[in-house]
């Protein structure tokens, strides 16, 4: 039986296809360089706007003139074009797309690395640079190379404070930073049909991190109930035996929280290891952990207490910061001492709202900790949202075990 993503490009793994592109989306950066390369095509209309949307995200609201003018010329082409667009303060792309959009068996391609995220959907997503986006804009469609697929078997679940972005810190320790170059990494077993869509879209998103095309989780009933609060009806996607390039077993029953040390995603260590590292900020946000669920458990552990250092969090979509506000949420947060900015992708990318200062040293549920992306000569440390919660208080790295 072939895998997922061999059943949904329709084709065996190294096969060169073209295949109609269902979804595709662009963001505030890569709209601008896709709007440019498009126009070098000289269309004058788009193949098929009703596919396409345009979410602005990374540098939201905008940090400069120079930024502002290119927003605007992005948002006269969305309106003439009648793209699907979502203006700042919406929320991150990936967690737009998420929010009732993108379903199973779809191909869905993104001008950003981290689209992979929709493939805890069942759904074939990946990023794209933006010539090809412009291409899609302007045929409706891409070619693929049908990936390999890498077999990651969950076993067992979730116990004391480890959760999902523990789960994506250890595979992509054990692949390596290259480990699953230009393949599909399929998630199977117990431990992940026990997982939340939260969870999923968490352990997706950072496929990435390990060279992989995409990540996948197979549409179930708990695909099938999150779609369906969206009015969407699904069915699952039946489980096969495929042919894999590898197979990797973790055991959610043993795991413990982690952290990936500067300057690499897969320098992941208990958090023990690091327990007392002194840091300057936390970050809690960004499409890998933004979500309501992230929220909460961050506010469950500093609920009634101060935080020690500048903390910040920004919820990934308008959405999230609602449910946030309604659930009280929100007020925990803000009388913990934490800062709460538009929902959108925050400091994560280096921009603005949160970027450290030379030496500094912070903790991020983000998913990258590259040399100088998040503040030039500062330091960031990767982990959960549970763990940025326990550090924040302690003002150094610490355990959230007992807390969480």
């Amino acid at each position: 039986m072939s895998t997922l993503s061999e059943r949904i490009l329709g084709a065996p793994a190294g096969s060169f296809v073209d295949r109609a592109v269902n979804r595709a989306f662009v963001h505030d950066g890569t709209g601008v360089l896709t709007l440019e390369a498009w126009r070098r095509m000289e269309r004058e209309r788009l193949a098929c706007p009703e596919r396409l949307s345009m979410l602005f995200d990374h540098i939201t609201p905008a940090n400069n003139s120079t930024t502002a003018a290119l927003q605007a010329e992005l948002r006269t082409f969305a309106a003439e074009q009648g793209l699907h667009f979502s203006d700042i303060g919406g929320g991150i792309c990936h967690q737009l797309m998420s929010e009732g959009i993108v379903c199973p068996g779809e191909v869905v391609v993104g001008a950003d690395s981290h689209s992979c995220t929709l493939g805890a959907f069942g759904a074939f997503a990946t990023g794209v640079g933006a010539t090809d986006m412009a291409a899609i804009w302007a045929s409706g469609s891409t070619w693929f190379r049908v990936p390999e697929t890498i077999a990651i078997h969950l076993e067992g679940q979730l116990r004391g404070a480890a959760e999902a972005k523990d789960i994506a810190l250890d595979y992509v320790r054990r692949l390596g930073m290259d480990g699953g170059t230009y393949q599909a990494l399929e998630f199977l077993g117990e431990g992940a049909g026990s997982l939340s869509m939260e969870n999923r879209l968490t352990i997706t998103n950072m496929a990435v991190e390990t060279g992989a095309k995409t990540g996948l989780f197979y549409a179930d009933a708990v695909t099938a109930y999150y779609l369906g609060e969206y009015g969407i009806r699904t069915l699952p996607q039946a489980v096969g035996e495929g042919r894999y390039a590898r197979e990797l077993t973790l055991d959610l029953d043993d795991l413990v929280p982690i952290i990936a040390a500067p300057h690499r995603v897969d320098k992941g260590a208990p958090v023990t290891e690091f327990e007392g590292v002194e840091i300057d900020q936390v970050f809690v946000g960004t499409c890998t952990n933004g979500r309501y669920e992230d929220l909460a458990r961050f506010a469950g552990i500093v609920a009634g207490k101060k935080v020690a250092v500048r903390t910040i969090v920004v919820p990934a979509s308008r959405s999230v910061l609602l449910k946030a506000a309604e659930t009280g949420v929100l007020s925990t947060l803000i009388e913990a001492g934490c800062t709460v900015g538009p929902p959108g992708c925050g400091p994560c990318l280096g921009a603005h709202m949160g970027v450290l200062g030379e030496g500094e040293v912070g903790l991020s549920t983000a998913n990258r900790n590259f040399r100088n992306r998040m503040g030039v000569g500062a330091e960031y440390y990767l982990c959960s949202p549970s763990t940025a919660a326990a550090s924040a208080l302690r003002g150094a790295i610490a355990s959230p075990e007992g807390l969480a």
